[in-house]
């Protein structure tokens, strides 16, 4: 998916203002839950979600969506990770 057609869909689907973060190579956010959902698209590197039951990697174009009070866990690649995130 492209920037573009992300902005789109979380505008259609209801979600608020989509936010660029930029996450350091390696960085790491222990387990935690959040009070919102999240949708985020990977523009550049690589970032994985520890799930209870799986990992999930996202890579350039790739989309993930995590529903509030999820427990998980995320992992960046070696090179960082650049991508869109937006709550619901």
């Amino acid at each position: 998916m492209d920037e573009a057609a992300f902005r789109e869909k979380m505008k259609q689907d209801g979600h608020g203002e989509v936010s660029l973060r930029d996450w350091a190579p390696n960085h790491f956010e222990d387990t935690h839950t959040h009070d919102f959902g999240a949708s985020i698209l990977v523009l550049d590197g690589e970032m994985s979600v520890t799930l209870a039951d799986r990992v999930v990697t996202c890579r350039a174009g790739d989309t993930f969506s995590l529903d509030a009070d999820i427990s998980h866990a995320e992992q960046v690649g070696g090179e960082g990770v650049r991508f869109l995130a937006c709550r619901k």
